[in-house]
């Protein structure tokens, strides 16, 4: 019994000299807590829900919170709740997240204040499944020079009604000063960031220096300013990925990238300008771009436009349907190579690789010059069926379906398989979920 005595003493000694374990936490709020200072308090692990209703702030709001990829931090909404995150007058932002990292915030309705949600020096953030909305400035930022953001993760939000510079997504900084890598801008609802306070109103900007992001599934439309803008690498690292959005009624390019980047499915309908633009900036020049298997209609200008060629550029499997050029190019155009591209329109630079006979009456299941959807873009007939250039084809499609032996031009396969049909509001695939947003690897 003596020694039995001794050995539980000794394990209470342990007990009670070891360093004190912090057990994570569930915390639930409603707007008469004092929700802001539990917000500024959460520890790895710990989940906070919060209830309906309308969480009112007038004065700065800072957050620096710092989980671990094994115990993050989850901010979500109670289930079937909104939460309502309103932010009185333009003098400061919703809210400033700032030196933190595994964050995850869930199911939660942002509005008022200068810009929504901005990030610094921050890494391995998640917003997902959120609503940010009417704010005089951007909605999403993640701009502070010096920071490096790296494995952010935009999720199924829906952003809207901005003013001023008026961008949904603002990400990384002009001139290489602060930058975005690894990190996933997947299956967004971006629209009306044309109001008449906005003087920008980019859907999805990604500036210099920022490298190896994965821009996919996002729906855009009725935005002042190009739908996706992304400048180029700035050599720090590999290309962007800008595929299967679809965009419509931009009041500029429908999607304008300058160089380091594989724009492929993507549906554009429109545009102002051009449906899918090039041109030099901050430094850098169209170049070390693919451009393979988009869809592009477009009434009101080119449907590819390229200025200033200066690097290598391959133009690939695109259905173009314009009444100006269908691929329109300046500069050292030797460096462009299009093969396989057909449709509707003229060529400006170039002297082949676009068959030319296309009927966009015919040659869709249901399309027109509208510039908007509805409209069913399965190819038809024989110009765009199996018309691909093989070595260059796109390994899925605009809904995600793998292309294997179906070699065609534009950014659907062949008729027979569903497709989720193009409207206003969030992309609706059974895959997007089962992959978490997160298939269609680079090649």
């Amino acid at each position: 019994m003596a020694h039995i005595l001794r050995r539980l003493e000794s394990i209470l000694v342990l007990v009670l000299t070891a360093p004190a374990l912090c057990a994570a936490a569930t915390i639930e709020v409603t707007p008469s807590d004092n929700w802001r200072a539990v917000m500024q308090g959460l520890d790895p692990g710990d989940i906070l829900i919060m209830h309906g209703g309308t969480y009112a702030n007038s004065s700065l709001f800072t957050v620096q919170l710092s989980g671990t990829a094994q115990a993050p931090i989850l901010i979500r909404a109670a289930a079937g709740e909104q939460p309502h995150l309103l932010f009185n007058g333009t003098n400061q932002n919703i809210i400033n997240i700032e030196n933190s990292a595994h964050l995850v915030i869930d199911g939660i309705e942002f509005s008022g204040g200068s810009r929504g949600i901005r990030l610094t020096a921050s890494s391995d953030i998640t917003i997902r499944n959120s609503h940010v909305h009417h704010t005089a400035a951007n909605a999403i930022s993640a701009n502070d020079d010096g920071s490096v953001y790296a494995r952010l993760k935009f999720l199924h939000n829906e952003i809207d009604h901005t003013g001023g510079n008026g961008e949904g997504f603002y990400l990384g900084c002009n001139n290489d000063t602060c930058r975005m890598h690894d990190s996933l801008i997947a299956g967004n609802y971006i629209h009306h960031l044309d109001g008449p306070t906005v003087d920008q109103g980019d859907g999805i900007e990604i500036k210099t220096g920022s490298y190896a992001n994965v821009v996919r599934d996002n729906v855009i439309h009725d935005v002042a300013y190009p739908g996706i803008m992304v400048y180029h690498t700035h050599g720090n690292g590999a290309a962007n990925l800008i595929e299967r959005n679809l965009i419509w009624n931009s009041g500029d390019n429908g999607i304008q990238v300058c160089a380091d980047a594989i724009v492929r499915n993507n549906i554009v309908l429109g545009a102002a300008a051009s449906g899918i633009a090039s041109s030099p900036i901050q430094g850098g020049v169209p170049g070390n771009l693919m451009i393979v298997n988009n869809t592009v209609i477009n009434a009101n200008g080119d449907a590819i436009h390229l200025s200033n060629v200066s690097g290598p550029i391959v133009l690939a499997n695109n259905a173009l349907y314009t009444t100006s050029a269908a691929i329109f190019a300046n500069g050292n155009t030797a460096q462009v190579t299009a093969l396989a591209n057909a449709g509707e329109g003229s060529l400006q630079g170039v002297s082949a690789g676009f068959q030319a006979s296309g009927n966009i009456a015919i040659d869709f299941a249901s399309a027109s010059y509208s510039g908007s959807p509805p409209q069913d873009l399965s190819p038809r007939g024989t110009l765009l069926v199996g018309g691909a250039n093989v070595s260059t084809l796109a390994i899925d499609d605009f809904d995600d379906l793998p292309r294997g032996t179906h070699h065609d031009i534009g950014a659907y396969r062949a008729p027979g398989s569903p497709h989720w049909p193009l409207q206003a509001g969030f992309k609706v695939l059974d895959t997007l979920f089962e992959h978490g947003f997160e298939s269609s690897p680079l090649p």
